[in-house]
């Protein structure tokens, strides 16, 4: 019975003890339904509601119905139009579209004299899994409505079918995954680590009692947050500089836009995402708390929700929404775009905007609650 007693009276005192940090007591309550809530939505792999634009040269009772068979199989949304090759080109470099359907003309009247005739799906292939994708449904959405034209009193071509797909994949023809993958790791580890060393920095001042004495000292709020702040921003620049270099050199990762846009591009990122450290050491009491935090704010939203592995036009709507928060989903866009298709800043500034006002506003409020805890 005594053991039992020593063993009630340790149990009572941790859950006591449990009970006073409620910040911990909140991660170990939270963190698994929120793990469940997002990898049970987020991780799909079905991909659906591909935004498809079209190239309708024939405008005809054929071409109508392929463009249904599109639409009508949940896979594809139809978002625009293009009148001619520039227009495609412009879809596609600006991400408006992840694929688009060109049907040439005299669809019908082939098809309507047993004719062999092809339709064309251009394909935007910065990300290897979602092009692959989008090329088998099309592939088979074209068979299926081949053999349905030949069901209907046609016989087609002993050479092949009716119509056939001619997919063209731009940006990444070979549908190299590395080339897919490689932004994606840069947002992952730039994120994970400018986030959590900024956060522990912070925190540590406080456990071993430094943070009185710079509350004390005449340095104050904007000084001591920017020399805690330039340091690892030089750091994580570096690394995320240095992934790029080695990629091009291991991985022939190509760079088709402009260093000074990728520098741009990658600065803002760090700045917001060390921003967000200071953010979180703001909350935290110790470097446990901080880095649990950390893994779990930077971490899964920049995995799960980024669109880096899992397409966002595939999530649940209110995940959608969601994903507008996480800055990662705007730099790969910016990245992809100034790496993979060499595009100008017209084609993403709204992501680079969004990086700048991300930054601006997470770095902000760090400052408000520094100087409120210093007062």
């Amino acid at each position: 019975m005594t053991g039992l007693r020593k063993l009630g009276a340790v149990t009572v005192k941790e859950f006591r003890q449990i009970g006073r940090d409620q910040r911990t007591l909140m991660i170990l309550l939270f963190v698994p339904a929120f793990v469940l809530l997002l990898y049970g939505y987020a991780l799909n792999f079905d991909i659906r509601n591909i935004r498809l634009a079209l190239q309708d040269n024939d405008r005809s009772t054929a071409s109508r119905a392929l463009v249904a068979a599109f639409t009508e199989s949940g896979y594809f949304d139809i978002v625009g139009e293009a009148a001619n090759n520039r227009e495609i080109s412009q879809i596609l470099d600006r991400g408006s579209a992840r694929a688009v359907l060109v049907i040439p003309a005299n669809f019908e009247r082939d098809v309507a004299t047993d004719r062999t005739t092809s339709v064309q799906v251009i394909i935007n292939g910065d990300n290897a899994n979602t092009a692959s994708t989008v090329m088998g449904y099309s592939q088979a959405l074209v068979a299926a409505q081949s053999a349905r034209l030949e069901l209907e009193g046609r016989v087609g071509s002993p050479s092949g079918p009716l119509v056939s797909l001619e997919p063209r994949v731009w940006y990444n023809p070979e549908l190299r995954s590395a080339l897919f993958l490689v932004p994606g790791l840069i947002a992952y580890i730039a994120m994970l680590t400018a986030v959590v060393s900024t956060a522990i920095s912070i925190v540590r001042e406080k456990e071993v009692g430094t943070m009185e004495q710079i509350r004390m000292s005449p340095i104050g709020t904007l000084p001591f947050v920017l020399g805690k702040t330039v340091p690892y921003f030089v750091i994580s620049l570096i690394s995320s500089m240095s992934i790029v270099f080695m990629a091009m050199l291991m991985f022939d990762l190509p760079m088709r836009g402009s260093w000074l846009m990728l520098l741009l591009a990658v600065s803002l990122f760090l700045v917001g995402a060390l921003a967000f450290g200071l953010l979180i050491s703001t909350v935290a009491d110790n470097q446990q708390v901080a880095f649990q935090m950390a893994l779990l704010t930077s971490y899964l939203p920049t995995l799960m929700l980024s669109g880096f592995i899992f397409p966002i036009q595939s999530m649940p709507a209110f995940l959608q929404v969601v994903t507008y928060a996480v800055p990662a989903r705007y730099f790969l866009i910016a990245l992809r775009g100034i790496v993979l298709k060499g595009v100008g800043v017209a084609a993403f500034w709204q992501d680079i905007a969004a990086l700048a006002l991300f930054a601006t506003v997470i770095l902000g409020l760090a400052s408000l609650r520094l100087r409120r805890q210093w007062a």
